[in-house]
């Protein structure tokens, strides 16, 4: 016996009216082409994407807030001040 199953999945999207520069617009189709993809599947990927980014930096900004309220502990990395090398300035308050 054969049984033919159908699923339909169903996306809701609404229209928006955006307002931008004619150049970022012509920027915007030329990517979307190269990519085989529309204008407003592009616009989405690159608004989740921002999104994404803010969102990161707000959580880096909390962390670093935390341990700016709550130092770490003497030895809690294992491994005394001196010897760590963060590589950003953004732990120091100067």
């Amino acid at each position: 016996m054969i049984i033919d199953i159908t699923i339909y999945i169903v996306i809701a999207m609404q229209t928006v009216q955006m307002t931008m520069e004619a150049d970022l617009i012509e920027q915007v189709d030329r990517c979307a082409k190269r990519l085989g993809t529309t204008r407003s599947a592009f616009a989405r990927v690159a608004l989740r994407e921002a999104l994404r980014r803010l969102e990161l930096e707000e959580l880096e900004q909390r962390h670093i807030a935390g341990y700016r309220k709550t130092p770490p502990m003497t030895r809690e990395f294992g491994i005394s001040e001196s010897e760590r090398a963060w590589g950003d300035d953004a732990w120091s308050d100067d």
